[in-house]
């Protein structure tokens, strides 16, 4: 895993952010990453965000068994018993 290491980083926002960390039982490590990760998902726009949800569900594996599933037969079992 890359390692990052931020030279003089604000002590009043070191501060927060290790009080944070112990409000949500967390390390100041693992608490900075979930910062930084919704820091980045807010400055993704709206259309972008749409965009990438399309592009993952493009590029998901549907299994055999799903793709060979008879839904009408499911429904009509169903409604038979």
């Amino acid at each position: 895993m890359p390692l990052l290491q931020v030279r003089d980083f604000p002590a009043d926002i070191y501060e927060e952010i290790k009080f944070e960390a112990k409000r949500q039982h967390r390390t100041i490590a693992q608490q900075t990453v979930v910062l930084i990760k919704d820091g980045l998902e807010k400055e993704i726009s709206g259309r972008e965000r749409r965009l990438m949800a399309l592009e993952r569900s493009r590029n998901r594996v549907i299994p055999e068994e799903a793709k060979n599933f008879d839904f009408v037969k499911s429904i009509r079992e169903d409604r038979n018993r």
